[in-house]
């Protein structure tokens, strides 16, 4: 990014739900650490060229430990022999809040099922917004590593502080937001993960997104020349709809309304983002507490050519007899056989199937010994034993609970040098500037002739997580087919098309998008680190879902 092309602002937003347990082991082995290694990894390649260019870098890659952070990227530079002044954000960490309303009685409720939480979290951390940021930038920093900002603040401070936004331009705050969220994931917005994978070009390196973003909060979305990938309607469509839980996109400073946005191809690998209506920020804040909830390991054993069921059964009988106590040892068990067996097979893979078992548990010995019976197995077991890898003693994981706490209880702290100062969260006031999202079509009764195709024929999907939810957008990509979708896509059907332990749904339309937008609530039980399934991320339920078979109208097909 540094060296392809003219940027400004060199962002970068690290702190996916699942790094923060990550770093949360990492800081329970380290005291210094709990930041993103890679970030300095990365600074110690471009920290000295952007010195020189004026270029800014702005981060929340501090993780659980900004001021460590901080220490490292003051130590590149002096390594470079060159002056730099790196600012912290901080103020993210209520463990002790969160500890205190606990104990005068509140119970931590949480986000999406109302659940009152159990236990006490190791760390709760606040996802705070993009002001501080822009104050740093405004008192001269080079370098701003904050701890837990939303992922859209990283984009919106240095928006926020070159343009001189007030805390209530909430159109302009929105844009920014939505331009953020559409770069946060780097390569997702030119083609990565992108449904319709032969309209992209030259996806072996694709080229990461650049927002400029003008003073009303506008943006284009855009890369560097030659750099692989695209920038379309398509691309930018299907990134917007990544993760998101409804038209409305709260972040600390604003509610960004996706229901609003409009895009337009502007030219080769450029698309406008407009439109966005932003509504004044929230009066709570997200808190994520995490908490440690166990070890998991894994075992995957290898079946080879006849009988695989009947080897499957036996290898999982012997397991759970040489394990101590067996199959209830565990807390959480998931078992799983994969077929790439096919008849009369030409290579080993055509006769291999694959046994994977996962388990978690509180015991970490019990846990550790799943993989070491396995292999004792071996000389015991079924013809053709072998396993994919040999055994280790598991990880310890961390559980996600998200919740809301008064936002004005948090103000950031900003540390530049010497100087520390606070800077208070926004102002919940404000006129509401658009109306209610429009309720959902009517059923309809299609009348043309139609053909039994993979949904995906017509359709492009994202899908993603959110804590214990899965999140799943769908689009298309004309009007004739969106209006097919709205008619069709009943709840029933919707149920229909997803795997049968999506209980509940919520859903929504984005009409500027030509899209739906649902969230599985529960889909993936205590999140992502406890989830023993397959896809514990749900990355492929999009995917899943443009596979399914549906009555799609001819005239909507592609020739």
């Amino acid at each position: 990014m540094v060296e392809g092309g003219p940027i400004d602002v060199l962002t970068g937003d690290w702190l996916a739900e699942l790094t923060m347990g990550v770093l949360l082991k990492q800081r329970s082995r380290d005291p210094g650490a709990g930041f993103a290694g890679t970030f300095v990894t990365q600074l110690r390649e471009v920290l000295g060229e952007c010195l020189d260019r004026g270029i800014k870098i702005v981060s929340n890659a501090g993780g659980l430990n900004p001021e460590a952070c901080a220490a490292e990227v003051e130590a590149i530079a002096a390594d470079l022999g060159r002056p730099v002044r790196v600012a912290v954000v901080t103020g993210d960490d209520v463990t002790e809040a969160f500890a205190a309303a606990r104990a005068a009685g509140w119970e931590a409720p949480h986000l999406d099922t109302g659940a009152p939480m159990k236990g006490e979290p190791d760390v709760a951390n606040a996802y705070l917004g993009c002001w501080g940021i822009a104050d740093a930038l405004t008192q001269g920093a080079d370098v701003v590593v904050a701890g837990r900002v939303s992922d859209a603040s990283v984009v919106a401070g240095p928006a926020a502080w070159h343009f001189g936004w007030r805390r209530d331009d909430w159109d302009a705050l929105a844009g920014a937001v939505v331009a953020g969220h559409v770069i946060e994931c780097g390569a997702q917005a030119t083609g990565g993960n992108y449904s319709f994978i032969d309209e992209i070009p030259d996806m072996t390196r694709p080229g990461f997104p650049i927002a400029e973003i003008a003073a009303d909060g506008s943006a284009v979305i855009t890369k560097h020349p030659g750099t692989g990938g695209a920038v379309t309607v398509g691309t930018v469509t299907a990134q917007l709809l990544y993760e998101i839980d409804g038209p409305r996109y709260a972040n600390p400073d604003v509610v960004a309304r996706f229901d609003s946005i409009e895009l337009a191809q502007e030219g080769h690998d450029r698309v406008r983002v407009s439109g966005v209506h932003g509504e004044p920020a929230p009066g709570t804040v997200k808190v994520g507490a995490l908490a440690s909830a166990g070890w998991r390991n894994r075992t995957t054993f290898v079946l080879t050519g006849l009988d695989i069921e009947a080897k499957a059964k036996m290898a999982e009988r012997q397991l759970w007899a040489a394990v101590p106590g067996g199959r209830e040892a565990f807390d959480d068990v998931e078992v799983r056989l994969l077929r790439a067996d096919r008849p009369d097979p030409a290579t080993m893979l055509e006769a291999a199937a694959f046994l994977t078992v996962v388990v978690s548990g509180h015991d970490r010995k019990a846990v550790a010994g799943l993989s070491r019976a396995a292999v004792e197995m071996a000389l015991a077991g079924y013809p053709g034993f072998f396993l994919t890898e040999p055994p280790g003693a598991g990880s310890e994981f961390a559980t996600f609970w998200p919740t809301l706490m008064p936002a004005a209880q948090f103000p950031q702290q900003v540390r530049l040098g010497e100087r520390t100062w606070s800077v208070v969260p926004a102002d919940p006031v404000g006129p509401t500037p658009c109306p209610e999202p429009a309720d959902p079509p009517p059923a309809m009764t299609e009348t043309r002739p139609t053909r039994r195709v993979p949904l995906g024929e017509v359709v492009g999907a994202r899908s993603g997580d959110k804590a214990g939810n899965a999140t799943l957008g769908i689009w298309t990509r004309d009007d004739a087919s969106y209006a097919w979708l709205r008619g069709w896509l009943t709840e029933e059907r919707l149920r229909g098309l997803l795997p049968p332990d999506a209980v509940e749904l919520r859903r929504w339309w984005l009409p500027n998008l030509r899209a739906v937008g649902v969230t599985v609530v529960g889909f993936l039980g205590l999140g992502v680190a406890a989830n023993l399934g397959l896809d514990a991320q749900a990355k492929g339920l999009g995917e899943f879902v443009r596979a399914r078979y549906a009555d799609v109208p001819e005239e909507l097909l592609p020739r």
